[in-house]
């Protein structure tokens, strides 16, 4: 289709309905319930009649009888309900995008703050309250795991054991959506080695879904973490921790959590990309947690408003702690072979709900 230029795509085609033998029916299709949900789709997202009518001409629909459902759909009052919500949707993005504007003002809001110490009251209201992440230095002097913890360790102490991974990722572009049915069983030692020989990749990773911490077999892994920040639970460290092994080159792709957490780098490096959860609106956030932008190579003809979109970035070193604060967006990409530590044991409340949508066709 002919777009706008505030528009990202067209919503995917609806099929063509079987004929009763069960074949692909061969006349033209009618403008039925499934052409008429695309139509009332596009329409709110900003398509022009011309556009679309062109575009159900180009699928074997009559011009004529095209024009004439959109001009009656302008009508039906189905439609004129949605346009009311869309007021209201409307106006919350704007709410968002002016506060935005204001957190950009901010100084320093351009770059994240590394530190090496920040007072647990002072550390709430800037850094928590505040919505600003942050990467703390230091906090890891005295972990044993930043002296200990290698793959050659890992070989050494654990790889007799099973652990989850995530493969095959490099053939299926929502690798992370679908992390699911990327699950497999390796026994540690093999990965390890897999991982050493394979070079950079981001075909397999063990990532935070492993929950290899829950499992007593790794206790001595928790045993190597030190001091954490003054506003964690350490009783709560077993049960709210994870674990991440991978080669460089993996990426996690943009997303945002649904609660607050520190991810410590101990060996290796990550380039960690933020953006503001007042930009919501401008990451095409059509399914689950997940945008489907690429930072490394976004394609601003199919998701034009992300070009208004402010990234900030910082590369955790070994020893560097990142603090994610809620609903912020972030993109993760592992410059070295690397092993890290997250928790998101706070003591504050560190659960929050969202209402997230579940459109997986239109991207």
């Amino acid at each position: 289709m002919n777009l706008p230029s505030s528009v990202t795509r067209a919503a995917p085609l609806p099929q063509r309905a079987p004929s009763p033998d069960g074949t692909a029916a061969a006349s033209a299709p009618a403008i039925d319930d499934g052409w008429l949900q695309w139509m009332a789709e596009n329409r709110l997202r900003n398509c022009t009649p011309e556009s679309m009518a062109q575009t159900m001409a180009s699928a074997g629909l009559d011009r004529a009888l095209c024009e004439q459902a959109i001009r009656e759909l302008e009508r039906d009052p189905v439609f004129l309900a949605a346009r009311r919500h869309q007021q209201l949707l409307r106006k919350l993005e704007s709410v968002l995008a002016n506060q935005q504007k204001l957190w950009e003002l901010a100084p320093g809001y351009d770059h994240v703050e590394k530190r090496r110490s920040v007072p647990r009251d002072e550390f709430v209201e800037r850094y928590v309250c505040g919505g600003r992440p942050l990467v703390l230095t230091g906090l890891t002097h005295d972990w044993p795991a930043m002296k200990r913890w290698s793959p050659a360790d890992l070989k050494t102490r654990f790889g007799h054991l099973e652990v989850e991974v995530q493969a095959e990722r490099n053939a299926d572009p929502r690798y992370e959506e679908n992390k699911l049915a990327l699950r497999r069983q390796v026994r540690l030692a093999d990965f390890v080695d897999q991982v050493l020989q394979g070079g950079p990749t981001n075909d397999y990773y063990m990532t935070a879904n492993n929950e290899a911490l829950r499992r007593p077999e790794f206790a001595p892994l928790l045993q190597d973490i030190g001091s954490l920040p003054p506003v964690c639970d350490r009783s709560q460290l077993a049960a709210k921790s994870s674990f991440w092994f991978g080669p460089a080159g993996t990426v996690t792709p943009l997303h945002h959590d649904t609660l607050m957490l520190f991810h410590t780098q101990v060996v290796g490096r990550k380039r960690w990309r933020f953006i503001s959860p007042l930009q919501t609106p401008r990451l095409y956030n059509y399914n689950g947690v997940f945008s489907p932008i690429d930072i490394d190579r976004p394609d601003l003809a199919r998701f034009p408003d992300f070009a208004e979109v402010k990234v900030l970035e910082v590369i955790a070193e070994p020893g560097d702690t990142v603090f994610l604060p809620l609903g912020w967006w972030h993109q993760v990409s592992s410059l070295d072979v690397s092993l890290s530590f997250s928790y998101s044991n706070l003591a504050l409340p560190n659960h929050y709900p969202y209402t997230n949508p579940e459109i997986r066709n239109w991207t």
